[in-house]
């Protein structure tokens, strides 16, 4: 295994860190850790704080790479983890292990290659200087979820930048099974821009794997509604008119966020405090409704009842609801509107599994750019103030970290 790595110095990480005080509700879970991991975060972490920590540069085992990082985008997510309510819980409702360097959208370039680390691009082992991506979900592969073909759902799932150390680093190791290549952007958009994209490949998939692998797809000349202009939906605005969606009607307050999505391929971009949305939305379809709707918001019990009067009103039969955003709320579903329409209502998580990386970096490479989701690139020692203005801010879209010194 060769090297270009000084170990003689320690790297600099953002690691949030938090206190274990669980709510009177929380009952530990069969694969909680007291003090340390909870697959409930909400209900039990609270002060959630950022530190620049020096760590030690990790050292590839035989199956791992280790990668360089170049750029890594703030998720919503890591938002959430770093945002208290007024009790001071962290927003973000799923699993989570404190202290953790966070940072999960990332790209980054093989600097070391373990013995066995296969390149699914070639078959072989990693080269060095490869450009790469990762998957977020470390899927174990042997439980019954990953069996069945369902990794997103792994039994013993760990996540990046969530219950182990992500990639607000300056170096990150990896096993190559969750390892992509990304030389086929290099050969489109040369290698500023390749690091960009490849920060957006994780996004871009959670999108892909809602609206195509969850959602079922679209047939071209079909209808969607897009309810949130986050990452998540300006993505999946790109890709449902890749796919041939006739109208992409997204909405969203923030007019920056709504001009990004009509730059990536929403057709329509409506704004829900100025407009009626479920009316706007019949409008638009001259009464046909929509056949897909993605829940992007975060808020589903505020948008649910323009849901169902888009579904109640509209004449598309077999519409189907996808939520995607991660939320401790509940929904106030109306079973008729579901059973008279024939309506469906799926949840999404994650982005493994179905081809769905490669896919997505294929369509970038064929021309889907979506690096204008893009907003503001920083170094890594403004990561928390960003964390911190993105809590209110909705201006911006995508914030990266493209200086890790």
């Amino acid at each position: 295994m060769k090297t270009e790595v000084n170990r003689t110095k320690k790297m600099k990480t953002a690691c949030l860190k938090a206190e274990w005080e669980p709510k009177a509700d929380f009952r530990l879970g069969s694969k909680d850790i007291e003090g340390k991991r909870t697959y409930l975060g909400s209900k039990v972490w609270r002060n959630p704080g950022m530190e620049m920590v020096e760590k030690e540069i990790p050292v590839p085992g035989p199956t791992e790479v280790l990668v360089k990082v170049k750029a890594c985008g703030i998720c919503g997510s890591d938002v959430h983890m770093r945002q208290a309510d007024s009790d001071g819980y962290i927003f973000y409702p799923g699993l989570t292990a404190f202290p953790c360097t966070l940072g999960h959208e990332f790209s980054g370039v093989v600097v070391e290659v373990g013995a066995n680390a296969i390149n699914k691009r070639t078959g072989k082992k990693f080269d060095l200087g490869e450009a790469v991506c990762a998957e977020e979900m470390i899927w174990c592969s042997h439980c019954k979820p990953c069996a069945d073909g369902y990794p997103n759902h792994c039994e013993n799932l760990e996540e990046i930048g969530f219950s182990i150390d992500g990639a607000y680093a300056e170096y990150i190791k990896i096993d190559a099974r969750y390892v992509w290549s990304l030389e086929q952007l290099r050969e489109k958009y040369g290698e500023e821009k390749m690091w960009l994209l490849g920060s957006l490949v994780e996004p871009t998939s959670v999108a892909y794997n809602a609206v195509i692998e969850r959602g079922g797809g679209i047939r071209p000349g079909q209808h969607v509604v897009i309810l949130g202009g986050g990452p998540i939906g300006a993505a999946a605005c790109a890709i449902l008119r890749s796919a041939g969606a006739t109208s992409v009607i997204l909405s969203e307050p923030s007019k920056p966020r709504r001009n990004m999505a009509l730059s990536l391929g929403a057709t329509h971009a409506i704004d829900p405090t100025k407009v009626n949305v479920s009316e706007t939305v019949l409008e638009i379809t001259k009464g046909a409704g929509a056949d897909l709707i993605l829940e992007a918001t975060g808020l589903p019990s505020l948008v649910w009842p323009d849901i169902e009067k888009i579904i109640w009103e509209g004449r598309t039969i077999n519409s189907t609801v996808v939520i995607v955003a991660r939320a401790d709320d509940k929904i106030p579903l109306t079973g008729e509107v579901l059973q008279v329409r024939r309506a469906s209502v799926v949840g999404s998580q994650g982005h493994s599994g179905h081809g769905t990386f490669p896919n997505v970096i294929s369509a970038m490479s064929s021309g889907m750019d979506v690096s204008p989701m893009i907003t503001k690139q920083i170094t890594l020692d403004e990561v928390d103030k960003n964390l911190v203005s993105l809590q209110t801010d909705r201006n911006e879209v995508k914030i990266t970290i493209t200086d890790f010194k």
